[in-house]
């Protein structure tokens, strides 16, 4: 019979490591738990200013839980990952840390910002008065350990999982790992309220969650990279009052996202009265991005798409 276990928030790590001895073993077709912690270690607490940021230590970043090993799993085999329910804590936070973010060079953003969000509700947080951003949890930090010895920094996304930001891996969605070590040993964490498309200034809205996933196995797949099925709609299903969107056209797909965000930005100051920093926060937790044209060199469309149900005054 299928067995569900539970993970407590103390057993965490900050690097993958295939030699590192799991918190849990399970079998395929069991259900696991996770108390998934907020990512900096204690860090950022509710009280925190953004004086916290100035002496942040990066390199306890992420806190993730885990590992889980998943017994029979081998490498070339596929791990199935079944979304259950991703459950909110209290609270979180969203900052834009400098250096960190998709417009690091520019001067409206070198220094730091931090903002406290009240989650209580379940379903929905107050950016500010006006402004009203809906809950749609998820893990920013999904993976199977890699194959390649040592330890390995969980800030980049790999073929194997990591930190994928895929924000349409809510609940009822399915994640489809290959694993590269014996036993897979999975973790997850960074679970954020709600993001944008590319998490443009460096975080979502970082929390504290109840993590419900469902494990199997697919033996001998050889999956080259992971792959997912999304629940529902690509876009908000909460959002009936439209977009506005700006775009940037260019040869550098890299500079056309930085330039539509920039845009936006623009537009949520003039018309929503936006600080750099709120604008650019409310960019990363609620705006979309699409890459609408690659096909007509020399340059690509980037669309950044702004849901204006957020705005409720």
């Amino acid at each position: 019979m299928p067995q569900t276990y539970r993970l407590d928030k103390n057993a965490i790590h900050c690097r993958w490591n295939r030699d590192l001895p799991p918190a849990l073993t399970i079998d395929p077709g069991d259900t696991v738990i996770f108390e998934t912690p907020e990512i900096t270690r204690g860090q950022i607490t509710r009280e925190s200013t953004s004086e916290a940021l100035k002496t942040l230590e990066f390199a306890l970043i992420h806190q993730i839980s885990g590992p889980v090993a998943i017994r029979g799993a081998e490498p070339g085999d596929t791990l199935v990952v079944e979304i259950l329910d991703v459950k909110p804590k209290a609270w979180g936070y969203t900052f834009v840390l400098p250096g960190f973010n998709l417009l690091t060079d520019d001067p409206a953003f070198q220094e730091p910002f931090l903002m406290t969000w009240d989650l209580s509700e379940g379903t929905k947080a107050e950016f500010k008065p006006g402004i009203v951003v809906p809950l749609q949890p998820f893990c920013g930090v999904m993976g199977v350990a890699p194959g390649e010895p040592g330890e390995h920094n969980t800030v980049p996304p790999r073929r194997v999982g990591g930190n994928i930001d895929i924000r349409q891996l809510v609940a009822g969605s399915t994640l489809w790992l290959p694993i590269e070590a014996p036993g897979a040993l999975f973790s997850c964490g960074d679970v954020h309220g709600n993001q944008g498309d590319g998490e443009v200034c460096g975080t979502g809205i970082e929390m504290e969650s109840l993590v419900t996933l469902r494990f199997d196995l697919r033996k001998g797949e050889n999956l080259p990279e992971l792959r997912f099925q999304m629940s529902g709609r690509m876009t908000d299903a909460w959002n009936s009052a439209g977009w506005y969107c700006t775009t940037a056209h260019g040869p550098d797909l890299w500079q056309n996202t930085q330039q539509a965000i920039r845009y936006m930005i623009d537009w949520l100051k003039r018309e929503h009265g936006l600080t750099d920093h709120e604008a650019f926060a409310l960019c990363s937790v609620a705006c979309d991005l699409k890459i609408s044209e690659v096909v007509d060199a020399p340059n690509w469309i980037v669309t950044a798409a702004m849901p204006l149900g957020v705005f409720v005054g």
